[in-house]
């Protein structure tokens, strides 16, 4: 239902989630137990994965704390891996080029932080006209509460409820949980 047109094709997108920002995320072993969980399926299905890789001051390109978690793996070859700074997934990235590419028109979307890039990355990828689902157990956040945000888990809670109440003309917007969540169909 993609308002993208020649675009059949579904693509999990992977986000941040890396070293130095899963260490302070609430339930990441879960949560990387989950996206790699998907992962899994996604390339058993011959379905796009892409890795998107943020860095700025706190992580540095290249260190320790920007690498992906070691759980994951390395991205394979074929697999797009897109680096960015801001925090939607699409701003001055090839993001949507490599998308465009693989005739992806629906994007099944996972990963760290859920107030920030994630959320950022949903709203840039609705607004561009792509069909996406949120995978409502496969994202997650640190706890920001001293600089006055809910805790973590009202963080997910509400961007869960928000994203599901979502709507757009001729597109497509779910969140289900990584069991329920059919990678290969749009």
């Amino acid at each position: 239902m993609t308002t993208l047109p020649d675009r059949p094709n579904s693509a999990l997108v992977v986000i941040d989630v890396q070293n130095g920002v899963m260490e302070c995320s609430i339930d990441s072993d879960a949560v990387i137990a989950r996206i790699a969980s998907l992962v899994d399926r996604a390339r058993a299905e011959g379905v796009a994965v892409v890795w998107v890789q943020h860095s700025d001051d706190g992580l540095k390109f290249g260190s320790d704390a920007w690498r992906y978690v070691p759980e994951l793996g390395e991205p394979r070859d074929g697999e797009a891996l897109v680096h960015k700074t801001y925090r939607d997934s699409f701003e001055d990235t090839d993001l949507e080029e490599r998308l465009a590419e693989r005739g992806v028109g629906r994007l099944v979307v996972a990963g760290a932080q859920t107030d920030f890039c994630v959320r950022s990355t949903l709203h840039g990828a609705l607004a561009r006209g792509y069909d996406v689902t949120l995978v409502g157990d496969a994202h997650t956040t640190e706890d920001l509460s001293e600089h006055g945000a809910p805790a973590p888990a009202q963080v997910i809670a509400h961007t869960n409820l928000y994203w599901a109440g979502q709507t757009a003309p001729g597109r497509s917007v779910a969140v289900l949980d990584a069991d329920e969540v059919v990678l290969s169909e749009i």
